[in-house]
């Protein structure tokens, strides 16, 4: 078992985890604000910093686990779930477009999904099927 797969793969979805439990938590955390205090209803910087953090957590973790992965689709999953979350984060900052709030756990699930099928199946199990 290749031990880089598998700390990846760990992060992904550990990233992927915390960021659907930040995006569930947002919604009551400032409903709970708005309650008690009436003074602002954005969300603090380091909140919404929060977000492009785990942004590139789960870039690092999806760019190593396509690295190792010995499945060619799982590649173009991973980066396409990354690229919509990508978007979706993006665009909930911008406000282009008016979307649904919960299209963001779409991706999100998406990703950890991903990363536990590679964790159970797609393990290179020589050095050189991951070369590719």
């Amino acid at each position: 078992m290749n031990i880089t797969t598998l700390k990846t793969d760990t992060i992904g979805i550990l990233a992927s985890t915390l960021c659907m439990i930040h995006c569930l938590a947002t919604p009551f955390l400032f409903l709970a604000k708005s309650c008690s205090a009436t003074c602002c209803t954005t969300s603090p910087n380091w909140w919404s910093s929060l977000d492009f953090i785990f942004l590139f957590v789960s870039f690092l973790a999806v760019y190593q686990s396509v690295k190792n992965s010995s499945k060619t689709w799982l590649k173009y999953a991973m980066w396409g779930s990354w690229s919509a979350l990508l978007l979706i984060v993006l665009n909930e900052k911008t406000q282009l477009l008016p979307l649904f709030d919960a299209i963001i756990y779409i991706p999100s699930v998406a990703l950890a999904a991903l990363h536990f099928y590679s964790l159970k199946y797609c393990q290179c199990k020589t050095a050189s099927c991951c070369t590719q």
